[in-house]
């Protein structure tokens, strides 16, 4: 495949920002920096602030109803919108970053890699009025029970936990396979050279050479510490996989 049918067929991330300056960030090094570079995946920024209104392009006004902070017009937010989806794949997913959204997890990584692409929209301020939210039909994301001053950080790691699963991008898809969630359990521990150290040494199962018993005993370490740190994802895990 030539460069320019590879790049018409990457992953496409897309990003509504105040902050396109911040992109790509961590995202421009190591591995995703390098898939980047190479063509796996694309990102295009959308500066939401060149959508405001009048000579300051304004982003914002005051909540409906009264109240603290700002909160973004659906009118700019709606043409930003409408400017970034004219270059959206069919298939691409809208999604707006929001604390009281779904929580992002690595099945929605996985799904989302399995797509053309995505749209991703990171608020500011008191958040985005929803009437662009009901228009659109957009999906409401989060990374988790806190909340954060703009949606660019989590925008960021969705990106870097979606684009990691891409074909290419790891070199190892077995990478993949053994890590934190794959299974709906936590990941064992891990262990390299030095054979010793601090007094502290490698279990002998790991260099026992015996595929069977290591594939048992990091199952058992999976399970404990799934038990032990998150007993939510132990409830609803499967348990009928077991080596």
């Amino acid at each position: 495949m030539d460069g320019p049918e590879r790049l018409a067929r990457a992953w496409q991330a897309q990003v509504i920002t105040l902050l396109p300056q911040a992109f790509p960030g961590v995202l421009g090094e190591s591995l995703t920096g390098r898939a980047l570079k190479d063509g796996l995946w694309q990102l295009d920024t959308t500066d939401l602030r060149l959508f405001g209104e009048g000579r300051h392009r304004n982003v914002d006004d005051t909540p409906a109803g009264g109240g603290a902070g700002m909160v973004l017009r659906a009118d700019v937010m709606g043409r930003a919108i409408e400017h970034t989806r004219s270059k959206t794949r069919p298939g691409m997913p809208l999604i707006y970053l929001s604390p009281r959204g779904q929580r992002f997890d690595q099945a929605m990584a996985q799904t989302l890699a399995e797509k053309p692409g995505v749209t991703l929209i990171c608020g500011r301020f008191e958040g985005l009025d929803q009437r662009v939210i009901d228009h659109y039909d957009i999906a409401e994301v989060s990374l988790g029970d806190f909340v954060m001053t703009g949606g660019e950080i989590a925008a960021q790691a969705m990106i870097d936990a979606t684009v990691r699963l891409l074909p290419g991008v790891l070199g190892n898809a077995a990478s993949t396979e053994d890590e934190s969630f794959a299974h709906g359990l936590l990941e064992h521990p891990q262990y390299t050279r030095p054979a010793e150290w601090q007094g502290r040494g490698i279990p002998d199962v790991l260099t026992s050479g015996d595929h069977a018993r290591v594939a048992k005993w990091r199952r058992q370490m999976s399970e404990s510490l799934t038990q032990a740190r998150r007993p939510d994802l132990w409830s609803a895990a499967d348990h009928s996989d077991k080596p």
